[in-house]
């Protein structure tokens, strides 16, 4: 009969959660993204700013949401990695004067972690499954054999492919975040620009985007210094289907070769309808489970926290009071935090 409140604010989501037994009382989110594409991606410092003025009016707005009282709750969650170490600072700070000031535990929790579990709002997981986790920040692919258990098999060797959709969308003149642009202009084009397929003929699980990117973006400014059009949707369908294939291609090998039950996906580019349908059609072709997350789901919130905190407070994983972040907290350093 655990209460627990999750603060999340890794980037620039300031939110707060409230979870017992389940059942999500209230999930809050302040996004700064508004403020953040008149610069074409987020800034470090601003949203460090952003969220001190944010994080009490979303604190207030989750407990009335739930309808508790902040003596009432028996854990505070926050996350403490990855992500920018200002942004993360507020969170962590806000949650240890909470746990401080109640004499309640603190649950220290990792940021992807909650990505993959936040599908489990929709369905318990059967292992040995594939998490797949897709965003601006991160590309993994993480094999997991049991709760909490966490082998990353696959994963970028440079840019996220999130980050890659941005700067992209950047040189077609396209708003930020751009991974909502592209998706919906990749519909109405065609794939007629050759662009490079990352790490071909290697037998990896690794992905790279930084060539794909940079190609696009080469491939841009020679047209225009010959003074051709280029065709925007073509564009953003020939990227597309390059980058999403390259991903579906790994988690199709790993799937077989791991034998695992299921698939889940996690992270902002989970969103992608791409991504979900072709995943989605390629897993069912091999007979193996696909875990989509809800739209609400998809980008940072507290609610993933939450979720992760029960079963952390259940496992009476608390952390002292003197617990600093980690900008780049390894998800299988987690194994030992948890074990």
């Amino acid at each position: 009969m655990a209460l627990i409140l999750a603060i999340e604010s890794s980037c620039d989501e300031t939110a707060i959660a409230v979870i017992k037994d389940g059942a999500l009382l209230s999930n809050i989110v302040s996004s700064q993204v508004d403020v953040h594409a008149k610069y074409g991606g987020v800034m470090p410092e601003i949203a460090s700013r952003l969220h001190v003025e944010n994080i009490g009016f979303v604190l207030k707005e989750a407990i009335e949401r739930a309808n508790i009282k902040l003596e009432d709750v028996d854990a505070f969650a926050v996350t403490r990695g990855p992500g920018l170490i200002g942004a993360l600072h507020v969170g962590l700070q806000a949650a240890k004067t909470l746990a401080m000031l109640y004499k309640k535990p603190l649950i220290p929790v990792h940021h992807l972690v909650g990505h993959i579990y936040a599908n489990e709002y929709i369905q318990k997981f059967h292992f040995p499954l594939l998490a797949v986790v897709v965003s601006g920040g991160n590309t993994e692919l993480i094999l997991m054999k049991d709760h909490m258990s966490f082998d990353i098999i696959g994963e970028t060797r440079d840019d996220a492919i999130g980050e890659c959709y941005d700067k992209v969308a950047r040189v077609l003149g396209l708003p930020y975040p751009g991974g909502i642009p592209i998706d919906r202009l990749a519909k109405e084009g065609k794939h007629t620009y050759d662009l490079p397929t990352p790490l071909k003929g290697e037998h990896t699980y690794d992905l790279s985007f930084s060539g794909l990117k940079t190609n696009v973006i080469n491939l841009v400014h020679k047209l225009e210094q010959r003074g051709e059009k280029v065709n925007v949707p073509d564009m953003c369908k020939s990227f597309q289907d390059v980058a999403v294939g390259t991903i579906i291609d790994r988690v199709k090998r790993a799937a077989q070769e791991y034998q695992i039950n299921e698939v889940i996906l996690g992270g902002g580019v989970s969103a992608n309808s791409y991504l979900r349908s072709e995943m989605t059609r390629e897993m069912e072709k091999l007979g193996i489970g696909i875990h989509i997350p809800p739209m609400w789901c998809c980008t940072d919130n507290a609610a993933m926290i939450a979720k992760v905190a029960e079963r952390l407070y259940d496992m009476r994983l608390f952390a002292p009071l003197d617990l600093g972040v980690d900008p780049n907290w390894k998800i299988q350093d987690y194994n030992k935090f948890t074990n």
